[in-house]
């Protein structure tokens, strides 16, 4: 079956456009037809731009050019062709709220104005005029969004002479006030090892400090959001950062305890939630032996039973 004329036409656009290689493919044009809402009846010049997710776009693809893409292909639709549209400037990411995490389910993309403008005009005798401009502009575009991305990171002061930026979202709004509140207030001094970024998912990581304390992990390794290295008292505190997925459960306590093996530091198991309120969603689900901090109320800790507070237990590491 021959392929139709829009998806055609888009492969030509993306390399006209400059896309590197890997971007231009089926799966990418069909995301910049979706991102245009250009239905299979449409022509160029009725190109739109609506606000549209990953499942979108996969669902455009099923139901406008019967392109069936498995479930499971919707990290490579981000990864492999929409953060290089993003990167290009092609595309805005969530232009509707900058600061919506990147994990959120409600993200979404919106192609560039410039891009739309030029896009209407393919098949037309303007498009080569259009298309020689936007060249000459288009590294400026991506430059420029690049540099608003950057500056909506959130800062996080990890020591008194260093700062790291991650990016912003209620879930880093929590991690920084892990570092910046909770560190400081039970582990003095502490050394911070890890610090997940959803944007980047090594947003902060000292990967020979924690080999020195006899932990080795990959990219594959399922680290919790935050680990503090208590340098006095030689514990490794496991923090995981809950606006919208869970808490240290036994299953997760399980994963980490696994993890963390090898480690000739003792382990300590921290929940950390920034209201009382959303705690209590989860309290069925958290583990017992593990800790809970609460960022409204960061002079309090919380206690899962155990017969020791804020401490790691004899049978995981410390003998």
């Amino acid at each position: 079956m021959a392929e139709h004329k829009n998806i055609t036409d888009a492969l030509q656009i993306l390399g006209a456009l400059g896309l590197p290689r890997a971007q231009q493919n089926e799966r990418s044009a069909l995301c910049l037809l979706a991102l245009l809402n250009l239905t299979a009846d449409k022509s160029w010049a009725q190109a739109e731009n609506p606000l549209i997710g990953i499942t979108p776009m996969m669902d455009f693809s099923r139901d406008h050019y019967s392109k069936q893409y498995a479930p499971n292909t919707r990290e490579t639709f981000r990864r492999q062709t929409m953060h290089q549209f993003v990167d290009a400037g092609i595309a805005l990411y969530n232009p509707d709220n900058p600061t919506r995490p990147v994990n959120s389910p409600k993200a979404v993309y919106q192609i560039e104005p410039e891009a739309l403008a030029l896009l209407k005009t393919y098949g037309s005798k303007s498009w080569e005029i259009f298309l020689k401009r936007y060249l000459s502009i288009r590294k400026t575009l991506a430059a420029r969004y690049a540099m608003e991305r950057t500056q909506r990171l959130l800062p996080v002061q990890i020591s008194p002479d260093q700062e790291i930026k991650i990016s912003a979202g209620d879930h880093s709004e929590l991690i920084k006030a892990i570092i910046e509140d909770f560190a400081p207030r039970y582990a003095p001094g502490g050394k911070l090892i890890y610090a997940g970024d959803t944007g980047d998912k090594w947003g902060y990581f000292d990967k020979t400090l924690l080999e020195s304390l006899g932990v080795v992990v990959d990219s594959h390794g399922k680290m919790p959001d935050v680990v503090i290295w208590d340098t006095d008292r030689n514990w490794l505190l496991l923090i995981e950062s809950v606006t919208s997925h869970g808490p240290v459960d036994g299953k997760r306590h399980a994963e980490l305890t696994r993890l963390f093996a090898g480690s000739s530091a003792g382990l300590v198991y921290v929940t950390a939630f920034p209201t009382k309120s959303l705690m209590a969603r989860y309290l069925p689900e958290i583990a017992w032996e593990t800790e809970v901090w609460l960022s409204e109320a960061p002079s309090h800790l919380i206690h899962f039973n155990g017969e020791r507070f804020l401490g790691p237990y004899k049978n995981e590491t410390t003998g």
